[in-house]
């Protein structure tokens, strides 16, 4: 079984080595449940990471319906990450209709190529994992990563352990959302084939003068306030897995 981190800043893909993960996942927009990041941080996320690097590709959040002027971003930053020599790329389009959009994201799974591709938690928002999971099949991705359509893995253990019965070894299973040294043991024997978390923690920003009622940071995080992998939550999930 695989650790995956999730990480939004050079500083997290560091500290994700270092405390034993496998791959980064990385992303931009913490707000925004993870963007495509700033061409330079994939620059230096490669040069430094002699784990597995993929890289998001997600042009803005919310939902994941994509307009024309959007998918055309998408392929700009999939020969980005290409020629910044990532490992990989993740990526979910839907259709409106709450089905997997087959046709675009085999294009980009060519387009990708040699790169393989993961479908992100878009997956989650399907309306029926069964017919989703057979979908992404098709388009070629290698990997999936899900919460069992629940809001954490933990709750949704159930539909992990049916997903990973229905792909029958055809695409890798991996659980995410909630994921902690907590609750790492529940997810090793079911057949999923890693493990994805950020690990993240609340750093206070080191500025002493704080402008008093004023904020431009969104809902999500303070204006004081910094987002970091904690090498300890990630370290507690790879010793639990890696002493199976």
């Amino acid at each position: 079984m695989q650790i995956e981190v999730c990480a939004y800043s050079f500083e997290s893909c560091l500290t994700a080595q270092q405390a034993g993960a496998d791959r980064v996942e990385l992303c931009g927009g913490l707000s925004e449940g993870g963007t495509t990041p700033s061409a330079g941080l994939i620059q230096l996320a490669r040069q430094h990471l002699s784990i597995q690097l993929f890289v998001m590709i997600r042009p803005r959040g919310g939902d994941f319906l994509y307009s024309d002027t959007e998918l055309a971003v998408m392929r700009a930053d999939i020969i980005t990450a290409k020629s910044a020599g990532v490992d990989g790329i993740v990526l979910g389009i839907l259709q409106a209709d709450g089905t997997v959009d087959e046709v675009k994201t085999r294009e980009f799974v060519e387009l990708a190529h040699p790169m393989p591709v993961a479908f992100h938690r878009a997956f989650d928002m399907t309306r029926d994992p069964v017919e989703a999971l057979e979908a992404v099949i098709r388009t070629g991705a290698i990997r999936i990563l899900t919460s069992g359509q629940h809001p954490s893995a933990e709750s949704g253990l159930s539909v992990l352990y049916q997903l990973t019965e229905q792909a029958a070894g055809r695409i890798e299973i991996m659980a995410g959302v909630g994921v902690s040294g907590h609750n790492a043991s529940q997810f090793i024997g079911i057949g999923l084939a890693a493990l994805h978390l950020s690990g993240k923690s609340s750093q206070p920003s080191p500025m002493v003068y704080r402008r008093p009622n004023l904020q431009m940071a969104s809902a999500v995080l303070g204006e004081y306030e910094r987002i970091e992998a904690s090498a300890d939550a990630i370290q507690s999930v790879v010793n639990q897995v890696k002493r199976q």
